[in-house]
């Protein structure tokens, strides 16, 4: 089986957990849900069995009928970091289309998004923020090593890192060739 269609069954299999489980804490009834979020009841009955392969925009409805984030449907429920997710969210049509939703962080003003490039030998080092603030990189070229303190944090192509920023840390390119990346500054 193609690796992204056993990932977007893992993730049909939690969004049917979760869509059930916090149906349930919000004491719903499939009717209830379906008359809140204008999603079908037969739709939400497919969804719950983890057999409709559902939009994005019908999970946001849903997810708003429930009151809680979209990554709350999606998340593996026994998951042991809720900020990091990675989970395969949509496939398209054609081979090798799809949205992976890496992680999420609560921002209580703003999130600033960069685009970087380090050359090889090239350090940036970085004061801590403020109490709160977070970080989120992700790699799609080259290697990075982002040192929180004394301790490397390696970040290969196609990985993606989460951290406080409220602590020394730095950026730093040890390879052979630039490193690039997206580096989300959660405020």
């Amino acid at each position: 089986m193609h690796k992204d269609s056993t990932q977007r069954a893992s993730v049909l299999q939690h969004v049917s957990q979760n869509v059930r489980r916090l149906r349930h804490a919000a004491d719903l009834s499939q009717t209830a849900l379906a008359e809140k979020s204008g999603v079908s009841r037969r739709m939400l009955v497919a969804i719950e069995a983890g057999e409709k392969n559902v939009s994005l925009t019908t999970l946001d409805r849903v997810a708003e009928a429930l009151d809680v984030a979209f990554s709350d449907l999606i998340q593996a429920p026994d998951a042991r970091d809720p900020s990091r997710i990675n989970e395969l969210a949509w496939t398209g049509t054609i081979p090798g289309s799809k949205a992976v939703l890496l992680s999420k962080a609560q921002a209580s003003r703003e999130v600033e998004q960069w685009e970087w490039c380090l050359q090889p030998g090239e350090v940036y080092p970085s004061e801590p923020d403020a109490d709160g603030w977070s970080e989120q990189i992700y790699v799609f070229e080259g290697c990075l090593t982002v040192m929180l303190g004394e301790q490397p944090q390696i970040i290969a192509t196609g990985e993606f890192f989460m951290f406080a920023s409220n602590q020394p840390h730095c950026y730093r390119n040890d390879g052979a060739v630039a490193a690039k990346f997206v580096r989300n500054v959660v405020i």
